[in-house]
């Protein structure tokens, strides 16, 4: 859990004194690149305590079984869901065509062409983010402490 706190703890920090100074288009693709580590550590502790648990029989190898079976254990929690949905598009980003707008201003936005639809990341998104992953390190220490 030490190691998911701190993530959060510089992923905050991004987003909430970096971001505010600089504005750049940068600072938020650091920002989705710490979350996405988050969310990865996140999802291998919340493996390896169900297979303690003996809730799954083995811990898969590849990261697309590893995001099926955390979405079979947390299939109930919404969030959790959608915090999974994100993590896939985090962990495509570096590969997805990207377009910088507005850097440096007030309105700076990553705009990301992710399935097909454009998704425009900026602050308020990046609230939104912050908001659910706020809720899904809620229910990854509540199910840890299980």
């Amino acid at each position: 859990m030490e190691e998911i706190i701190q993530e959060k703890i510089s992923a905050d920090h991004l987003l909430y004194v970096s971001l505010k100074y600089t504005k750049t288009c940068d600072v938020i693709m650091n920002l989705i690149l710490r979350w996405r580590r988050m969310i990865q550590v996140s999802i291998d502790r919340a493996l390896k305590h169900a297979k303690q648990k003996k809730k799954i029989s083995s811990i898969p190898t590849n990261p697309i079984s590893k995001i099926e079976k955390v979405r079979l254990l947390f299939k109930k929690d919404e969030n959790f869901l959608q915090v999974i949905e994100m993590y896939e598009m985090f962990r495509k980003i570096e590969e997805l065509k990207r377009e910088r707008i507005g850097e440096f201003r007030k309105n700076v936005n990553l705009k990301v062409e992710y399935q097909g639809k454009e998704v425009n990341i900026n602050l308020e998104k990046l609230k939104e983010y912050a908001a659910r992953l706020e809720k899904f390190i809620s229910s990854v220490k509540q199910f840890l402490s299980s």
